[in-house]
């Protein structure tokens, strides 16, 4: 029996899927794994190195950009562990993580769906690991800084569920997509992911759905893996990577959130939103013109 399906969605990453491949290498031995990768088109030698050097990896390939959401359910559809691990190809896996979360997912049947705590290189927590859903408040305050500014205030640093203790296995209401275990039995309950996101945002819009099934979602420190964030397929086509996070930020906030508010407060909303898409994509023009 396979334990779990380690599910990698990838595109001009050679040099960050590899060094992930090798890293899934180290888990333990009598944890049954199988991987499937799926390919967006990618032009770096990815193909090539997947087929030379893991010949064991199932292999994918898209003759296109299918984004994040579209590729990981190609993945899922062919999943046959009891778990599944949504994966991004620029993370690395210490020996132990998988086992960890398998661990605790098996000894807590209520869990739908586990994430690691996710550090960056230098070990400091990615905070987006494990967060709140939202209200308009807090991603206002999320988007334009104020959580930085007053880290670990209910105030104004709820949405990245700052508050509570890092060290400290504890149910959240999301989990990142970059390493996210979901049980068997949730995607037989609610299904795939929802393909109307190209990219992000699909995993707060699953961890939503399992919440309305009546699963739980754990945040489980005991379990760590390292995400270079930004280092992945994103930074391949900025200008589309920004437009897809507000898009898929808007479908989000319409899907859930919107019924709860007055409609001048969702048309606001819309506004920041669009208004923080045309101010990256500013910055992002900026950049191109002026490289570092």
């Amino acid at each position: 029996m396979i334990d779990v399906t380690i599910c990698i969605p990838t595109r001009q990453a050679r040099q960050l899927l590899c060094a992930c491949l090798q890293s899934l290498a180290s888990q333990p031995a009598d944890l049954a794994c199988e991987v499937i990768v799926v390919d967006n088109n990618s032009r770096d030698g990815t193909v090539e190195m997947i087929r030379q050097e893991f010949p064991a990896v199932k292999l994918i390939c898209n003759d296109h950009n299918a984004g994040f959401t579209r590729p990981a359910n190609q993945a899922l559809r062919l999943a046959r562990g009891r778990y599944a691990l949504l994966l991004n190809s620029d993370t690395e896996v210490p020996a132990g993580a998988i086992a960890r979360l398998v661990k605790f997912a098996d000894t807590h049947p209520e869990a739908g769906i586990c994430g690691p705590r996710v550090v960056f290189p230098d070990g400091t927590l990615q905070k987006q690991c494990r967060r709140n859903f939202g209200t308009p408040w807090s991603a206002f305050c999320y988007q334009i800084g104020l959580g930085r500014l007053f880290p670990g205030s209910r105030l104004f640093d709820s949405y990245l569920a700052s508050t509570a203790i890092e060290n400290r296995t504890h149910p959240v209401a999301a989990v990142s997509g970059s390493c996210m275990l979901i049980r068997k039995e949730l995607m037989d309950a609610i299904g795939l992911l929802d393909e109307t996101y190209f990219a992000y945002w699909e995993d707060s819009d699953y961890c939503y759905r399992a919440y309305e099934a009546g699963w739980k979602v754990f945040y489980v420190h005991e379990s760590e893996i390292v995400h270079h964030s930004g280092k992945g397929g994103s930074h391949v086509e900025p200008f589309r990577t920004a437009y897809h996070w507000h898009r898929s930020h808007f479908i989000f906030y319409r899907k859930y959130l919107s019924r709860h508010h007055f409609f001048l407060v969702n048309l606001i909303y819309y506004l920041m939103i669009l208004l923080r898409l045309a101010f990256k994509l500013f910055l992002t023009a900026l950049k191109k013109l002026w490289p570092r």
